[in-house]
């Protein structure tokens, strides 16, 4: 008998290792996911570790990156590049809406801009080097890609247009025509409709990606930085960044059904919706904070305190966590969304703008 209860002792503690392991290999296998940063004003790309939520690296990419995302397959992060001279933000009247120095109706190009220097970046992530620049057409700001990882769409914000460009190739497809200052670009989940905000007269265009033709033109408020969907499609959100609001839009009907305010002093700029759609999370920018709001009644849940003028945000792929994009402050919020509260800060390059996710398989 002195001998079965080490052998039934062992064999019970390797049943319990078995049962822990799935476990374990889950909880490690969340953890597998880099955050990559595009620094403005330094023009490099900075890399956070989702385990240990360190920088482990920063590369040299080109002219002021801005608008970041990494391909369907996680092997290349694209990111947008652009020649043309940083303005600092303007200021601010007695309500908080922007005064702009110049006419905008006047077109946005600089004498003193490069643009040789415009163009989607392409990185290899495994090395984590600029292999190469695609010509996406003038001054780049934002952009999106298709499903299939084909095609890129980018907001020109200089030259009032949205390009559809073949990747393979490098050659711009086709080219359609909107108002001032495109910005927010977005493919619906189905695949079929390109979004594109435009900031100076608060236009969201609905492009038919198949033909490439507007098929549809709302007005929302001023300066509309990015768009969010929610209901699986059925719903595009859209901040406007002069007044703070929310506007909710029925994509079939393409109609405003909705308008939702946030915190005073909010200056709305990214959407990112929870994984199972029931919150929205939304950078305040000048307001300072990530806003969460329930996306059945839209009420705010939460105003977390974060960085200065925070931009980009984007989601840990297990939904744990929320990281922020801090320009002034040249670093990235960490925000643990059980407690909705930031638990660290790390440093980036000079004005942190966007964020990807790439999700590794250390």
């Amino acid at each position: 008998m002195s001998n079965v209860k080490p052998r039934f002792t062992h064999l019970l503690f390797a049943r319990v290792l078995l049962a822990l392991l799935p476990i374990a290999t889950s909880a490690r296998a969340a953890d597998n996911y880099q955050i990559y940063v595009s620094n403005e004003r330094s023009g490099d790309v900075t890399v956070i570790d989702g385990a240990s939520l360190e920088a482990v690296a920063t590369f040299p990419v080109g002219k002021r990156p801005r608008g970041i995302h990494a391909s369907p397959d996680g092997k290349t992060v694209y990111v947008a590049l652009s020649g043309t001279p940083i303005e600092g933000p303007p200021q601010l009247d007695a309500r908080g809406n922007p005064v702009f120095e110049r006419d905008k109706d006047d077109d946005d190009d600089d004498d003193d801009a490069d643009k040789a220097a415009d163009g989607v970046g392409v990185v290899d992530v495994a090395t984590r080097k600029l292999v190469k620049k695609i010509s996406v057409g003038s001054d780049p700001e934002e952009f999106d890609i298709s499903q299939d990882g084909r095609r890129l769409y980018v907001s020109n914000e200089d030259v009032k247009t949205a390009s559809a460009v073949d990747i393979a190739n490098g050659k711009v497809e086709s080219i359609v025509p909107l108002t001032q200052e495109p910005e927010g670009v977005a493919v619906t989940p189905d695949g079929k409709t390109l979004i594109v905000t435009c900031e100076t007269g608060g236009d969201v265009f609905f492009i038919d990606i198949a033909t490439f033709k507007v098929k549809g033109n709302i007005k929302v408020g001023p300066r509309p930085r990015s768009v969010a969907f929610l209901e699986g499609g059925k719903l595009a959100v859209v901040p406007s960044e002069s007044n703070g609001n929310l506007y909710v839009i029925d994509t079939a009907q393409i109609k405003v059904v909705r308008t939702a305010a946030l915190p005073k002093g909010s200056r709305p700029m990214r959407l990112r919706a929870s994984a199972d759609g029931s919150k929205l999370y939304v950078s305040t920018g000048r307001g300072g904070t990530v806003a969460v709001v329930d996306t059945k009644s839209f009420a705010v849940l939460d105003n977390i305190a974060v960085g200065k003028r925070p931009w980009g945000i984007v989601l840990s792929p297990d939904g744990k966590y929320l990281f922020s994009a801090n320009g002034p402050s040249n670093d990235v919020s960490v925000i643990d969304l059980t407690t909705n509260r930031e638990i660290a800060k790390v440093k980036a390059g000079d004005s942190p703008w966007g964020l990807a996710v790439v999700k590794t398989s250390k």
